[in-house]
């Protein structure tokens, strides 16, 4: 089939009837809930997109020809991740990179696993590594919308992020059946939950010893049986681009996957119960691969909002030292990130196999900073907006004909009418004070994982002989 259309994504949403629930209502039809019908029609765009875009979204199938989204490309030289990267940019600027999972994320997740599943393949684990790379051609030729759920859910902080043998919390194999394997438990979060066609499982955090039985990976469709998804309240508001600019159509949702007694059939498994290849694989290539998608998010996220805060200020004259002073700390996050991620491509290197993987210490910094990054471009955003966030009117003030002219007179700009200021407050508000915009500053502190462990993980990791070699020659040098 190759890339879908907007409208035959929307089409397999309401073909495939999933257990989603959002504020103790079970939805049927996430098409047309008013809870996620943005977002729906959103990520039918998003699919539309790449058509419109096909220059720069779509290659070829390199064994079937058809026209496929590049996101799924296996990259073999830093010409294929500069190709990759741009269409990368054309989806994340379509949500302004407030959307952490379009389905690019984990095209880019497969298509990483693929090009390496050598590290599959280790410790008898063959036949799952085969089935992986079969998995991911139909993940790109069928245009799969997909989501995943990887973070261990928690009961007792003091037993460590880790299930141990015994919990019954976890997600883990509980049986054996002619066609697979059983599973039950839950795990978080699932992003993209209500928007998805298939929902996959693949490692976290590395297991302690005996802990096979949660050594899971695999891909099943979203209306699997057993399968129950609790999304958190809806941010997502009424269709409405002037009042509610990006929570009318961004609300991506966040789920709690339960999985009661479900069974996963043998040949969407990759790994069953095999505690090695589950703690090897994520240590190796994934990150660095992904994060080629996630800097791009995140930069072109900056980039909106540096805009997004000089358009607040000059609308009322407002660009004092104070003010240009925090505008270009956010410019700063901005370009530290595109510098990042261009030094990542331009030292791409072959992995070994073929496969091109971007240099990894430019990627540990930016998964280290970004965090606090984005919950200081937040507060600045707010800080500009001040007590105007407050006095931006709706739509319909603005079309009520005796408010009108008031509005025009009391609450002009001076390079912005009232109309324009009004729309730039609102968005600047959607963006960093409202519900869904609180909800980002929180999926942004978390997005890459714990900031104080990646930040332990990158001092432990780091290359030391350039830092050691400047020390040790006043350390060594003769003192007499």
């Amino acid at each position: 089939m190759g890339a879908r259309t907007g409208a035959q994504f929307l089409q397999g949403l309401k073909a495939q009837a999933r257990e989603i629930w959002v504020g103790g209502e079970r939805i049927d039809d996430v098409v047309e809930h008013p809870a996620t019908t943005g977002a729906a029609h959103a990520l039918a765009e998003v699919f539309d997109l790449q058509h419109a875009h096909a220059d720069v979204c779509l290659i070829p199938d390199p064994e079937t020809g058809e026209s496929i989204n590049a996101s799924h490309m296996i990259p073999q030289s830093v010409a294929d991740l500069r190709r990759r990267g741009a269409a990368l940019r054309t989806i994340a600027e379509f949500s302004v990179g407030t959307m952490g999972r379009t389905p690019d994320y984990m095209n880019v997740t497969y298509a990483g696993f693929a090009g390496r599943a050598e590290e599959w393949a280790i410790k008898g684990n063959e036949a799952g590594a085969e089935r992986l790379v079969n998995y991911q051609k139909k993940l790109r030729r069928e245009d799969i919308s997909l989501t995943h759920t990887i973070v261990q859910p928690t009961t007792d902080k003091a037993l460590g992020d880790a299930p141990a043998p015994g919990n019954t919390v976890a997600l883990r194999k509980t049986g054996e059946t002619q066609n697979g394997i059983l599973v039950s438990g839950s795990r978080v979060l699932s992003t993209l939950a209500p928007f998805a066609d298939e929902l996959a499982v693949y490692p976290g955090a590395p297991l302690g010893k005996d802990a096979d039985a949660y050594a899971l990976s695999f891909c099943i469709p979203m209306n699997t049986p057993g399968l129950k998804f609790l999304c958190r309240d809806s941010f997502s508001r009424k269709a409405n681009r002037f009042d509610h600019p990006l929570s009318s159509r961004f609300d991506e949702q966040d789920a709690f996957v339960i999985f009661d007694n479900v069974e996963i059939p043998r040949e969407r498994l990759f790994i069953d119960a095999n505690l090695e290849v589950y703690n090897y694989v994520m240590s190796r290539s994934w990150w660095q691969n992904i994060m080629q998608q996630t800097t791009l998010r995140a930069q072109t996220k900056l980039e909106f909002a540096w805009g997004l805060g000089t358009h607040m200020a000059e609308a009322i004259n407002g660009l004092q030292p104070p003010v240009a002073q925090q505008l270009g700390e956010i410019w700063c996050f901005a370009e530290l990130a595109r510098a990042a991620l261009e030094n990542a491509i331009d030292h791409a290197a072959d992995s070994g196999n073929g496969t091109y993987l971007p240099a990894p210490g430019p990627f540990t910094a930016i998964r280290c900073m970004m965090p606090s990054w984005m919950v200081r471009t937040n507060d600045i955003i707010r800080s500009l907006g001040a007590h105007h966030v407050f006095t931006a009117p709706g739509r319909g003030e603005f079309n009520n004909a005796e408010l009108k002219p008031l509005l025009d007179h009391y609450l002009r700009g001076t390079s912005a009418d009232a109309e324009r200021r009004a729309r730039i407050y609102r968005l600047a508000w959607d963006f960093a004070g409202s519900a869904l915009g609180s909800r980002n500053e929180q999926y942004e502190r978390f997005y890459l994982a714990s900031p104080q462990r990646n930040l332990q993980m990158a001092h432990g990791m780091a290359d030391r002989s350039a830092a050691d070699r400047l020390v040790r020659r006043f350390l060594e040098e003769d003192l007499e």
